[in-house]
């Protein structure tokens, strides 16, 4: 019996393979294992690099996390112990194998590429700071010298054109300031022109109304004015006036309007609950037709009246005076709503009065029997 020891050690940086076997005179060869640290694992050739990412269906260039979520993933499927179909443990091997490569490689690699930037960093301080001068923003051509001349040229007329394009947009914002002010003062006078022949028309209007005799008939001719409370914050003059017009029946145009919309809302309604009660309850076919039409006439009469509302709400002074639209189906199903309700109060009254007379026959016809019988 002998021991046989073969140590075998490669160029590849902490790969070492250990070889031991014993031979017996008369037994047949023991197979080799392959024995690294602690663990036996089976003969099987070194792989390449590229070949780990294939295995761990990666690409050179991944992160740590692909890298870990790939092996994770991978585990789930060959761990012997994780219950999967695929489970085997050979494969498991490998993959644990090539995880352990492709970390290693990644981390020399991320490592490398920090040492890289910090050198890069290191030079770009060590760099000369005056060089920037040399550069001239690329303008000129020759010796540096030439260069530098050039480029002192090309500042002076540089600075000379800032200043003209400063001193274009000064005058420039002056002229639009004054044509502002020109503008303004055009306005204005327009605005006071407009004022003074609206005062020489009303003025005209109220001598022609006088010559016409259209102020006599007014209540309290020839008596002076009553006199106005000694508000501060009110005109008298504009009170009186307001005051006098009122006093004589005058409405503003939006006042009129408003009145004249709430009339007709009023009477559109009346005239479709008067048109159901009409045809009564339940309707029949022909009734229903005839409903049918009169609800498109109520319609197309509340479209008319809800343009008549936008005009009022264009005049209207007051914001909180606006009206909003009607909505035809609403009214039409309120008027049905009214029209039961009528026709409930209808049949209610008719029964209650039925009722009574029967009761009146009945106290008569008693009454007159008490007396025969007496």
């Amino acid at each position: 019996m002998k021991w046989f020891c073969v140590v075998l050690r490669r160029k590849i940086p902490h790969h070492v393979w250990a070889y031991s076997t014993l031979v017996l005179k008369k037994e047949k060869q023991v197979p080799f294992y392959c024995i690294y640290g602690h663990r036996q694992w089976s003969d099987h050739k070194p792989k390449k690099i590229k070949d780990f990412y294939m295995l761990l269906k990666l690409q050179e260039g991944c992160s740590l996390d692909d890298v870990r979520n790939s092996y994770r993933d991978l585990a789930k499927k060959y761990h012997p112990d994780s219950g999967s179909i695929t489970a085997d443990s050979a494969v498991f091997v490998q993959i644990d194998e090539a995880y352990r490569a492709v970390i290693n490689d990644v981390t020399e690699k991320m490592e490398s590429n920090e040492k890289e930037e910090e050198e890069e960093d290191k030079l770009k301080s060590v760099a000369p700071q005056h060089r920037q001068y040399l550069s001239f923003e690329g303008i000129g051509f020759g010796t540096p010298s030439q260069r530098e001349k050039q480029y002192m040229q090309f500042r002076v007329d540089r600075a000379s054109e800032q200043v003209m394009e400063y001193r274009k947009q000064k005058m420039e914002s002056q002229f639009a300031t004054s044509s502002a002010m020109l503008a303004k003062d055009i306005r204005q006078s327009k605005k006071v022109k407009i004022t003074q022949a609206i005062e020489r028309l009303v003025e005209d209007l109220i001598q022609e109304s006088m010559a016409k005799g259209d102020f006599d008939n007014l209540s309290g001719k020839g008596k002076p004015l009553q006199k106005f409370s000694d508000c501060p914050h009110i005109d008298p003059m504009t009170h009186n006036l307001n005051r006098i017009l009122i006093d004589n029946g005058y409405q503003p145009e939006w006042i009129l309007m408003q009145k004249e919309i709430r009339e007709t809302i009023e009477k559109l309604r009346n005239d479709l609950i008067v048109s159901r009660n009409k045809l009564g309850d339940p309707l029949t076919p022909q009734n229903m037709k005839l409903w049918n039409e009169g609800c498109e006439c109520f319609t197309e009469n509340i479209r008319t009246l809800n343009k008549r509302i936008n005009d009022f709400n264009l005049i209207v002074p007051i914001l909180s005076r606006q009206m909003v639209h009607f909505n035809a189906s609403k009214e039409i199903a309120r008027a049905e709503e009214l029209c039961k309700t009528q026709m409930k109060k209808t049949k209610a009254a008719e029964n209650t009065k039925e009722h009574s007379r029967k009761t009146d026959l009945n106290t008569s016809f008693f009454k007159w029997m008490n007396l025969i019988l007496k």
